[in-house]
């Protein structure tokens, strides 16, 4: 187990802090004023983690902190023990629910990792969340920058191959149908690839549910990588969020869909590598 001294956990927490302050604080302020933003805010309400989440760090494991009990820090959670003068994430505290958990997370991203990728796909589940839709959930902040029926022949023009069930949940009746994949639930860990860019946002949640095991530094990674995934989603979407500052990406087009498509494979990468490392590290804490 790799030993920190007092002054160098602080020190890495400290630097935790401040870089999580660089989306808190200002989400905090829009809430504050009750100015949410479609973009900057939908992970703090997608998933259910508070926003203040950000600024807590964990050590991760195998790291144990010089630390006494008189000095508990306020991140600290179950799952830690205190032994001659050192705090540590203990596994063996674990649950069995918690280590069944794990082991299905674990499970998940192994067959993300291993299943055929699809960039081929261009955003295009969030057109069939409003093909021939009579209204639409973000109506009030974002309209369509399409006409409706230009939109619905769009949609009908696309082949749609959508391999998430959190996404594909939401399409329209009209949509599911056109969908050559029907995923659910309980086929999660056949349908889910690594080029989808909810299942690589999702690693942001698999992170949080995986800890005090993971450490902050992973846990901000996985946010910071679904934050530009969102925005590679909104741009692409049909709908009109240029009074946000974002600028859309028009896959209707060809240029359009080759640059979603460059995109999304940069994304993919860095999805790789944070799923490899968070895989590394329930392996670890199952093992230990």
């Amino acid at each position: 187990m790799e030993l920190l001294t007092r002054q160098q956990w602080q020190e890495q927490e400290f630097l935790h802090r401040e870089r999580a302050a660089h989306w808190s604080r200002p989400a905090l302020l829009r809430r504050s004023h009750n100015k949410p933003h479609p973009v900057e805010d939908f992970l703090f309400t997608y998933y259910p983690y508070k926003i203040t989440r950000l600024d807590q760090w964990h050590p991760g494991i195998g790291i144990a902190l010089e630390c006494s009990p008189e000095e508990k820090p306020a991140w600290m959670e179950k799952g830690y023990r205190w032994a001659d003068g050192l705090l540590f994430a203990d596994p063996s505290l674990m649950s069995e629910k918690e280590r069944v958990r794990l082991q299905w997370i674990r499970d998940l991203l192994e067959r993300t990792a291993s299943n055929s990728p699809n960039f081929g796909c261009f955003g295009m589940h969030e057109w069939a969340m409003v093909y021939r839709a009579h209204n639409t959930r973000h109506e009030s902040s974002a309209p369509l920058r399409l006409p409706q029926a230009e939109l619905d022949a769009f949609v009908e023009s696309r082949p749609i191959r959508c391999s998430h069930y959190d996404a594909f949940r939401f399409f329209t009746p009209e949509a599911r149908p056109l969908n050559q994949l029907q995923p659910c639930l309980d086929t999660r860990m056949h349908h889910e690839q690594s080029a989808c860019i909810h299942a690589n946002m999702d690693l942001y949640k698999w992170v949080a549910k995986s800890q005090p095991w993971a450490d902050g530094t992973l846990y901000l990674d996985a946010f910071a990588l679904a934050k530009d995934l969102r925005d590679l989603d909104m741009r692409a979407s049909p709908y009109d969020l240029r009074h946000f500052d974002c600028e859309p990406i028009c896959i209707e087009t060809e240029a359009g869909r080759r640059f979603y498509e460059k995109t999304q494979r940069l994304l993919a990468q860095r999805a790789a590598e944070i799923r490899a490392r968070l895989i590394t590290t329930l392996q670890t804490t199952l093992a230990a």
